[in-house]
């Protein structure tokens, strides 16, 4: 009896400590910092893996956006429960909760002007709202000036010597069917552009900050050149069959894949920055056109409503998710080829997806001659390639389910 508890105990203990070793395991590759895991992958070819490295769950109803800081670990999640939530990615933990919208949280974005950093965010209740991450997210100014539901917000890069991420512009876009340019400094809204007949449900900056693309109800994609003191509607496409809900510019460094499809000899320079984009539709189809107003591809595939789109920064993939519950990744160098599909991503339909911004922590200056930023010596055309180095290779989904989900090397 004794010998058989004996070999019972040990067979228990072994389970345990390998159970132990296991979560020791896991513990270790979430506090590896990013690079120390990525050594033996090049992050151009990163794709995300069927299991989250978290899945963080606080907020009460769908969550509809979320973006990264464009330096710290922070990611910001917003919801139909009207928070905004802070959350530490690489350590899955919940920062604070933001409150002040009084409806559903459509949109959040980090930008500003270098060196002050802050968060927008839109929402149903027609306001636009700034805080201060370096003040505990204090309500530092709210922007009015739509007359519905403020959609999706980003912030305009300024292409400026050293800006790693943006200016003082803000363009939003509403379902009173028109964009806005905000000055975040003062606060007054610098222009309005209308031309959609519908709810514009998503906007693009180009990376050097001087066009933007703006998609929605009217199943149209607008191409506007806001570098001219009257900006204008450059490029209007149109193919879709149903309602777009979501669109991508894409980087320089997509260019030789794309130039390919387009059927053209050599890419473009990387210092146009708006010659090929991407919708996504209710139409459960993503459209790839080029600056003619070209559909080069239609990607098929998704079984619901296309919700979001990322370019992957290398720029040899497009990401997208869907209420199919699934993330996409295409492969713009096999024309388009679907070659990874992650299944039940969340358990409901996903919202939204969002890239980590390159890390530039350290790369301020990457031309150390004249100390400009890479944004800056890409838009005068200095290679398409990011340093691979810069390649955050983490990704955020969020969705119904209220789950926000980081996929991280």
């Amino acid at each position: 009896m004794d010998k058989h508890r004996t070999a019972t105990e040990k067979g228990m203990l072994i389970l345990d400590l390998e159970s132990r070793n296991a979560a020791l395991q896991t513990e270790l590759d979430n506090v590896a910092p990013i690079s120390l895991s990525s050594r033996n992958q090049d992050p151009t070819s990163w794709l995300p893996r069927p299991l989250p490295r978290h899945s963080l769950q606080s907020h009460r109803d769908t969550i509809n956006c979320v973006a990264f800081h464009p330096i710290f670990s922070s990611v910001a999640s917003g919801s139909d429960d009207c928070t905004i939530k802070i959350w530490d990615w690489e350590l899955g933990e919940l920062e604070r909760t933001i409150k002040g919208h009084t409806r559903a949280v459509l949109d959040v974005d980090y930008g500003g002007p270098r060196g002050g950093i802050i968060l927008a965010s839109c929402s149903s209740d027609l306001t636009i709202k700034l805080w201060d991450p370096a003040d505990d997210y204090k309500n530092i100014r709210t922007l009015l000036g739509h007359d519905h539901s403020v959609s999706a917000i980003r912030f305009i890069p300024s292409g400026a010597a050293g800006a790693p991420g943006s200016g003082n512009l803000l363009v939003s876009a509403s379902r009173d069917k028109a964009l806005k340019i905000w000055d975040v400094t003062s606060g007054y809204c610098v222009k309005t552009l209308q031309g959609h007949s519908g709810w514009v449900r998503d906007v693009c900056p180009s990376v050097d900050g001087r066009f933007i693309l703006s998609t929605g109800d009217d199943m149209t994609a607008r191409i506007w050149d806001i570098s001219v003191s009257n900006p204008v509607n450059t490029l209007t496409v149109v193919g879709h069959e149903h309602f777009n809900e979501c669109c991508a510019l894409a980087p320089p460094a997509s260019y030789p894949h794309l130039a390919s499809l387009a059927g053209l000899k050599k890419p473009p320079p990387a210092s146009s920055t708006a010659e090929f984009m991407a919708t996504g539709s209710r139409d459960k189809n993503i459209k790839i056109f080029d600056a003619r107003g070209s559909c080069l591809r239609t990607l098929v595939g998704h079984d619901n409503w296309v919700r979001a789109l990322a370019f992957h920064p290398g720029g040899k993939y497009l990401l997208s998710v869907s209420d199919d519950k699934t993330l996409r990744c295409w492969d713009l160098s096999q024309e388009g080829k679907c070659v990874k599909a992650l299944t039940d991503v969340h358990e409901r339909f996903v919202t939204c997806l969002r890239w980590a911004p390159g890390n530039f922590k350290d790369v301020y200056a990457v031309d150390g001659q004249s100390g400009e930023s890479h944004e800056t010596a890409k838009s005068k055309g200095a290679g398409v390639h990011i340093p691979a180095g810069q390649i955050r290779c983490v990704i955020a989904t969020g969705g119904v389910d209220r789950t926000l989900r980081i996929f991280a090397n």
